[in-house]
């Protein structure tokens, strides 16, 4: 029997490297079109690949005077829908006048001949990022200050007021999870490489038990400690990233995915998302699952989350959903990551845990 070697998840995604070959462009061109159109921009430009990017793959754009960051769609045949940099450049763009923490963007460019594809250009922002939710190597104290600004950031989103933000129109709140399940569902079906019984399950059971808060506010669709940069010198939440997936929508919704950390199933191989399950005892100041909803509850003025359940078993499901289209990425040719074929394995599992969620919810 082979032997699944452990991905070592801070060194596997962070950090750049060479650009991977399925992913290079025209740098020439880009420097080109940056010179006349980004004030400020001067001097020669190396490109560097982040090794984290899943989906759009994401460059470190280096000048003499400063460090941009670039994401673009992949090239290749995409799925319907996917991919959308022209909307994470609207949503960064409003809410970095409101001082919430995101990069400050630069320019977005829908012109596919410049380097291939779309593209946007927003600001480097220098800080730790940590791949493993259980934040190896800092204080307990650091571990729990972590953890309660990223519960009091997501609050704070959920509080945007979306008009004067200027994102009304940015999506349709009215049945966001019932049309999430639809559009993960068809995804999920496109990208399809083997069957997958829980997932044939929840896809005939959660149409009709699709919880709905009645609530409504932009949600960031994947927002997790390893999207986040937390400072250098303090423990704040300098800028959350990936907003591909955001959207307005349930803000009930959005804070469960972000629970799903705790229930998480661990990965053998150490690809895809991380998990605190099993780090209860080694990470002191993990907040317990019961406080963290307890805490996200009380800053935005709820008794508590009816249809827990039923929002973790569509979460899940959700996620094996997104990780399939990575794995059918990967059967395409155009993954950004190179550790993405080991993904694969961790479609089963989530869908498992989100059958487990749904039998707990009545199904």
């Amino acid at each position: 029997m082979a032997v699944t070697r452990k991905i070592d998840r801070q060194e596997a995604f962070s950090g750049t490297a060479e650009v991977h070959v399925a992913h290079r462009f025209d740098t020439a061109a880009l420097q080109d079109y940056l010179r006349h159109r980004l004030d400020g921009f001067a001097g020669s430009m190396s490109v560097e690949q982040f090794k984290g990017g899943q989906s759009n793959p994401t460059y470190k754009l280096i000048t003499p005077g400063h460090a941009y960051v670039l994401r673009r769609k992949p090239p290749g045949e995409l799925l319907a829908s996917a991919h959308a940099v022209d909307r994470e450049y609207r949503v960064i763009s409003a809410l970095y006048p409101l001082g919430f923490p995101v990069p400050r963007p630069w320019l977005l460019c829908d012109d596919a001949s410049v380097i291939g594809t779309a593209f946007y250009v927003m600001d480097f922002t220098a800080g730790r990022l940590f791949w493993e939710p259980h934040i190896p190597g800092v204080t307990a104290a650091a571990r729990a200050e972590i953890y309660d600004n990223l519960n009091k950031t997501l609050a704070e989103l959920h509080g945007i007021d979306v008009p004067a933000a200027g994102l009304t129109g940015f999506g349709r709140p009215e049945g966001y999870v019932a049309r999430q399940i639809a559009r993960w569902s068809k995804q999920y079906r496109t990208s399809q490489t083997e069957p997958i019984a829980e997932m044939d399950r929840l896809i005939a059971w959660l149409p009709d038990a699709a919880p709905d808060s009645g609530e409504a506010s932009l949600v960031h669709g994947d927002f997790r400690l390893d999207n986040c940069i937390i400072a250098e010198r303090s423990n704040q939440v300098s800028a959350v990233l990936d907003w591909e997936l955001s959207t307005l929508g349930d803000p009930l919704a959005d804070f469960t995915y972000h629970l799903m950390q705790w229930v998480m199933p661990p990965s053998d191989s150490g690809a895809g998302v991380g998990s605190l399950v099993g780090h209860e005892q080694n990470a002191p100041g993990l907040p317990r699952f019961e406080d963290y909803v307890a805490a996200y509850c009380q800053r935005t003025g709820r008794n508590g989350i009816a249809d827990l359940d039923t929002y973790l078993a569509y979460n899940f499901f959700r996620l094996a959903a997104i990780f399939q289209g990575i794995v059918g990425r990967v059967r395409d040719g155009t993954a950004a990551n190179p550790n993405a074929a080991a993904m694969a394995g961790q479609v089963r599992p989530m869908a498992e845990t989100a059958w487990h969620f749904a039998r707990k919810a009545g199904a």
